[in-house]
């Protein structure tokens, strides 16, 4: 049987562009990790391989018009969205140039042995190395900035790990694309091309997480599909850390001081948030608690304006069009739901942004209303109007894990008067904002992007520089020679790494 074309799809129509693999089988699959798998020493020099990102980053800023061109043709997510994406995705592959060069993630520990202690102590050195290959699931909905060239594959390349990229069928052309400017980048500096593997297909998919020299993956996309992975991760004979981000509602509480204070600007920021790119965000505010009355109601009233003035949008592919019209049509028609922008069929190969409001006590009871806190992909947002507090803390009580919780606040509580509300929110995410909306993510050192389960199935974080530990593991030698022992971990500190000595 011929293998199966892989085509590149064109969401404003509908129509394919262009075929441009074909799916891997099996074989294939393996063949790509063991070739990754067989070259992992190439990217031990921690100076070639901050250069290669360097180069990496270079590259696809010198590409992008045709970057964005292709990325554009088959996502719909517009040249200025993109642009900004890939400006974003270089800055990402350089600041882990300086993770590397820099060292601290090697976290580096030394204890000489100290015989007076009771029990006495033995010579210990920690450092943290590479877990080995990696397997990458791009994402739909960031081509470039959580796909092939994206956080996941910058981050374990930094580590020291071949990837090997389960490319998206959304945007298979990019994909192809931004992996021959990383092989360019590591041919640049004598690298093998296989560190950076691509395979396509679903069944590719679930051959990598199976392969026993995988060591690890990442994912960006559905509770559905990502659990369905992370289930057979766990389930292989030497189970393997799977960081996955699956899906997440991303609350948002107004209080009556910030209604009455900026019930507008809060209004028309809520409007700008959930339709950008077309609600296609993993921080989409998904579920924003608004006091009932007419503070909350002026809230609403500029809401209405900004998301009815928001032209019809293509989203990434027929299949996820489908489900959000699907998805708001089923939410719409539960009891005391009503709809002040309607969501949905926004014409031909488009969807419509809207938002639903619904009591805050319906959101606090089982029934059907429980579908309203699952996350719904695309231009729609729930505004849950309250009464008290009480109702609150028992819609939050219902909440489950996120990426990020926000708190809107006026000028006299960032004095402590909310501190109660901020404390409710913690447990909730991994990112709690305080007046401001939640769908841009800073590439930043501090940054947490991860958050309790179903956000991610880690602890971990995608974006920032601590996402590189997600892709080592600490060994510690004891009584070791210095002569046997990676200058690393050698007494002069030769390499002038940072690390801690005697506690």
């Amino acid at each position: 049987m011929a293998a199966a074309p892989v085509w590149s799809v064109d969401p404003r129509t509908g129509n394919p562009r262009e075929q441009v693999a074909v799916e891997a089988t099996a074989e294939e699959v393996d063949r790509v990790v063991r070739a990754a798998h067989a070259v992992r020493d190439a990217l031990a020099d921690r100076t070639v391989r901050a250069a290669f990102l360097r180069t990496a980053a270079d590259l696809l800023a010198g590409a992008k018009e045709a970057v964005v061109a292709t990325a554009d043709a088959e996502t719909a997510l517009g040249a200025t969205r993109l642009t900004g994406e890939l400006a974003r995705t270089a800055a990402q592959l350089r600041a882990f140039a300086e993770v590397v060069e820099e060292g601290a993630f090697l976290d580096i520990h030394i204890d000489h042995e100290d015989a007076g202690r009771t029990p006495p102590w033995p010579d210990l050195r920690r450092w943290k190395i590479p877990l080995g290959v990696v397997a990458v699931y791009a994402a739909s909905n960031f081509p470039l900035a959580f796909s092939v060239p994206g956080g996941d594959t910058a981050s374990a390349l930094a580590a020291g790990c071949p990837v090997v990229v389960k490319s998206h069928p959304d945007h298979p052309a990019t994909s192809e694309l931004t992996a021959s400017l990383l092989r360019r980048a590591a041919a640049t500096h004598g690298l093998p091309e296989e560190i950076v593997g691509l395979v396509h297909g679903f069944e590719a998919g679930v051959e990598l997480v199976r392969h026993p020299l995988i060591s690890a993956a990442g994912f960006t996309g559905s509770i559905r599909g990502g659990r369905a992975l992370f289930d057979a991760a766990a389930a292989r004979p030497a189970p393997i850390p799977f960081h996955g981000e699956l899906g997440s509602l991303n609350p948002v509480v107004v209080t009556e001081a910030a209604a009455a204070e900026r019930g507008e600007q809060i209004g028309a920021g809520l409007g700008g948030s959930m339709t950008m790119g077309a609600g296609q965000f993993c921080t989409k505010p998904g579920l924003v608690l608004v006091p009932a009355g007419e503070n909350g109601d002026a809230l609403v009233k500029t809401l209405t304006a900004t998301v009815g003035d928001t032209a019809p949008a293509v989203m990434l592919d027929h299949r996820m069009r489908d489900a959000f019209i699907a998805g708001v049509r089923e939410r719409a028609a539960l009891p005391d739901v009503e709809a002040p922008v309607t969501p949905g069929d926004g014409g031909a190969h488009a969807v419509a942004s809207g938002f639903l409001t619904v009591p805050a006590s319906r959101l606090a009871e089982d029934g059907p209303h429980e579908a309203l806190l699952e996350e719904c992909f695309g231009p729609v947002t729930v505004v849950a109007r309250y009464g008290s507090e009480d109702e609150i803390a028992a819609v939050l009580g219902r909440l489950p894990g996120n990426l990020t919780a926000t708190l809107h606040i006026s000028g006299e509580e960032e004095a402590g008067g909310a501190a109660p509300l901020l404390a409710a929110l913690t447990p909730l995410a991994g990112r709690v904002l305080v007046n401001g909306w939640p769908t841009g993510v800073a590439v930043a050192p501090a940054q947490h992007h991860g958050g309790p389960y179903p956000s991610t199935t880690s602890t971990s974080t995608s974006v920032g520089a601590t996402a590189i530990e997600r892709w080592l593991r600490p060994v510690t030698y004891q009584s070791t020679p210095e002569g046997l022992l990676p200058p690393e971990l050698h007494d002069d500190n030769p390499l002038g790494l940072p690390r801690r000595v005697n506690g």
